[in-house]
């Protein structure tokens, strides 16, 4: 899952009383965010295995702290703290709390089995990755739907709605379709960072011209 991770902050972000849709979409890759920050420095590790599902190269063998349940509950409860001493407001903390959460969830969809509970085996999964006819429509409709849903509710304006819908299918379509990496490095990470800033960045700017935006 990829763009997917951002449907829940849009359909959150529908509601007049939830966070700005750029924190949300801060909150909705905020586990891939902590991910790649720990594989730069050499917290957690993946590979390059070409095969391992037939969508996705990246061998995700080793991260305990941000892809597992134990993990995401306590970055979604970190994340809802720091809305609440922004905001004190305790639904829209909750909400954000919520996006963030809903990363492990639809991993849980899409990933061979490499997620954990706390940090250790059973390794879960169901796998999607491996059924390509299943896992792209469910991603561009997830993504989509959310966005339509946002866009009616809040009535943006068209061009940067439109920014925003392009920047997310030719991100996913990279994803989807570009060369695998021969291996790791730090570019790895610092490609992945480029990627969920550039959209964060077109979805706070699309959010300030919302109705009734902050």
């Amino acid at each position: 899952m990829f763009i997917g991770h951002w449907a829940p902050a849009l359909a959150v972000a529908a509601r007049r009383t939830a966070p700005g849709l750029g924190t949300l979409f801060i909150a909705g890759q905020l586990i891939d965010w902590a991910f790649f920050g720990l594989l730069l420095a050499g917290v957690e590790h993946m590979r390059f295995s070409p095969g391992i599902s037939a969508m996705n190269p990246m061998d995700l063998y080793h991260m305990p702290y941000t892809h597992s349940l134990l993990g995401s509950l306590g970055f979604a409860a970190a994340f809802a703290a720091l809305v609440w001493l922004a905001s004190r407001d305790r639904l829209a903390a909750l909400l954000g709390g919520t996006v963030v959460l809903s990363h492990w969830l639809l991993d849980l969809l899409v990933h061979v089995p490499d997620l954990t509970l706390a940090g250790s085996p059973p390794k879960l999964g169901l796998g999607l990755w491996n059924h390509p006819w299943a896992e792209m429509p469910l991603e561009l409709g997830l993504t989509f739907g959310a966005l339509w849903l946002y866009a009616r509710a809040r009535r943006p304006a068209p061009l940067r709605l439109g920014v925003l819908a392009a920047i997310l299918l030719l991100l996913q379509g990279v994803n989807w379709f570009a060369p695998a990496e021969p291996q790791v490095t730090a570019g790895t990470s610092l490609l992945a960072f480029f990627a969920y800033g550039l959209a964060t960045l077109a979805a706070w700017w699309m959010g300030k011209s919302a109705a009734n935006s902050a």
